[in-house]
């Protein structure tokens, strides 16, 4: 019978993997971020060895986590959600589900036109929605290009290059859902 920290620990290898997936990070770049071996980081994503406190730091701060979500610490009562805002490219992210895998929510916030480092095209797999929350979006996907305002929503393959930034010389805020490959948001109109 599995002890409680073993049932912890075993739950650490999916989430790895999950955060690594979100982030479209490859085993060889999380390890030069870490400083852990590519090996290592195999091992502990597939459950083959078990995560040490001086391994799950390095892991938890590369992935702009706390270290409780890397081990599903027990709640603490609190039903407050604390949201823990992560500055990556220009960007401010802020991660709206807690578990690993499925679709991920984030609330993003793209910096003024004008303020942007780069207009460089994406692709990751999966499939991107999202849904201008406030201000205006410039969307650009393969050779179109759309500017969305608020209230505005747009579904779409992330395979397909693509670029999400301000139309405005202010911010603009969007709620943006990523899934895996195959697997779509899906949208019920209520009240039918």
């Amino acid at each position: 019978m599995d002890t409680p920290a073993e049932d912890v620990l075993a739950g650490v290898g999916p989430r790895l993997r999950a955060l690594r997936r979100a982030r479209n990070a490859t085993l060889a770049a999380l390890a030069t971020e870490t400083g852990l071996t590519a090996s290592t980081l195999s091992r502990l994503e597939n459950g083959k060895l078990r995560p040490t406190l001086e391994q799950l730091l390095p892991l938890a701060r590369a992935h702009g986590v706390p270290l409780d979500d890397l081990v599903a610490a027990p709640p603490t009562g609190d039903p407050r959600v604390h949201l823990r805002p992560v500055r990556r490219s220009g960007l401010v992210l802020v991660p709206l589900t807690r578990r690993p895998g499925g679709i991920q929510a984030y609330k993003v916030i793209y910096p003024p036109a004008g303020q942007v480092s780069t207009t460089k095209r994406q692709t990751h797999e999966g499939y991107g929605w999202f849904y201008v929350l406030d201000g205006h979006v410039r969307f650009v996907l393969a050779e179109e290009e759309y500017l969305l305002g608020a209230g505005e929503a747009v579904e779409f393959d992330a395979r397909v290059p693509h670029w999400i930034g301000s139309a405005e010389s202010r911010p603009a805020e969007v709620l943006v859902l990523v899934g895996p490959q195959g697997e779509h948001p899906h949208v019920t109109p209520v009240g039918r």
